[in-house]
């Protein structure tokens, strides 16, 4: 990967982001398989680190919450009979924040659709406001729970629950279901009815299904591993805030609150992401992986420059260790949150 010209890298995570999958990429570049995961992996945590210091003190006033469902390594109903499945395998969905002002994808998180994920993000929604906002989301009841325990009254709440209609059948299975009507609830403070609404959420979780590949339905597209399906939500995030134009506003919405005040292209994010690369670097934190003297198991040694080295024992497998080292690299997972033992 570091062996590429700035131009081949920008190309892509152009074709990335545009929704074109790995091995496609790879047959239109001829950059093998490996070397764009990699590009993948570091252009999301890049970009992940990089909007959680710069989506900060947003001027949204109107903010919309949803989810998008997607699978890691087999669907659910498939894991007991996959063979080699990892532990975060399964049902995989995104949370999103969209100001529907300004359209910015304030923030994401990729995980469980669940309680405890849900007062992680809104609590993350909640330290990027500038102000009092008017929050809109759909009948999912955790976040009753997450948004009276993270904003109380500080916030005008409302629900929007609609009403579908029986399953299709037939050769119109793979149709949703006929929807029926919408109830809007107002939870706390004053909600303006008129804009209690999902539908920019909405359209956004169709712009994510069209500009990446692995969330695309009934294909054999899909993420192998939750890591890689949260770099890829992070880089998206980061080309739809701050290189794609919209088309009503005229300009990118990262532009439109204020957060940037030229037009980003590709070539910018390499730009980010060879600082990002640079920077790290920079730190001098080197691993090594050892057999232990004492029995079958292994340790990782944590040289850090300047600071001599931690060592960490009980590992059963190299693989293990592997996995450790990756989770000790991304100290902060982007488009995901680190939940207590006792919240998994």
């Amino acid at each position: 990967m570091n062996k590429l010209d700035p131009k081949t890298r920008a190309q892509i995570v152009t074709l990335l982001c545009e929704g074109m999958a790995i091995r496609a990429i790879t047959r239109v570049t001829g950059a093998s398989k490996n070397t764009i995961a990699k590009l993948l992996a570091d252009a999301g945590r890049a970009c992940a680190e990089y909007q959680d210091r710069t989506l900060r003190d947003l001027p949204c006033k109107r903010v919309q919450l949803d989810e998008i469902w997607s699978f890691v390594y087999a669907k659910n109903d498939n894991v007991k009979r996959a063979k080699a499945a990892p532990h975060d395998a399964g049902d995989a969905w995104t949370w999103t924040a969209i100001c529907a002002d300004t359209k910015l994808l304030i923030t994401t998180l990729v995980g469980r659709r669940d309680t405890h994920y849900a007062l992680y993000f809104v609590n993350d929604l909640r330290e990027r406001l500038a102000n009092r906002v008017q929050v809109t989301s759909d009948g999912h009841r955790p976040y009753l729970a997450a948004m009276d325990t993270v904003f109380g009254e500080d916030a005008d709440y409302a629900m929007l629950q609609k009403i579908y209609g029986s399953e299709p059948s037939g050769e119109k299975r793979y149709s949703p279901a006929k929807c029926l009507g919408a109830k809007k609830r107002e939870i706390t403070g004053n909600p303006d009815p008129k804009h209690i609404s999902t539908s920019f959420a909405e359209r956004q979780n169709l712009t994510m299904r069209m500009h990446m590949r692995r969330f695309t339905r009934l294909t054999n597209a899909f993420s192998k591993k939750l890591e890689n399906h949260a770099y890829v939500v992070a880089l998206h995030q980061m080309f739809y805030n701050f290189v794609r134009i919209h088309q009503t506003l005229k300009v990118t919405p990262a532009m439109a609150a204020g957060v940037t005040d030229k037009l980003w292209e590709v070539s910018d994010i390499i730009a980010m992401i060879d600082a990002w690369e640079a920077d790290r670097r920079a730190t001098g934190v080197r691993y090594e992986i050892e057999r232990e003297r004492i029995g079958d198991g292994y340790l990782v040694r944590k040289h850090v420059r300047y600071q001599g080295h931690e060592t960490t024992f009980g590992f059963a497998t190299p693989e293990e260790a592997e996995a450790w080292i990756e989770a000790d690299r991304a100290t902060r997972r982007p488009g995901r949150r680190k939940l207590s033992e006792k919240s998994n």
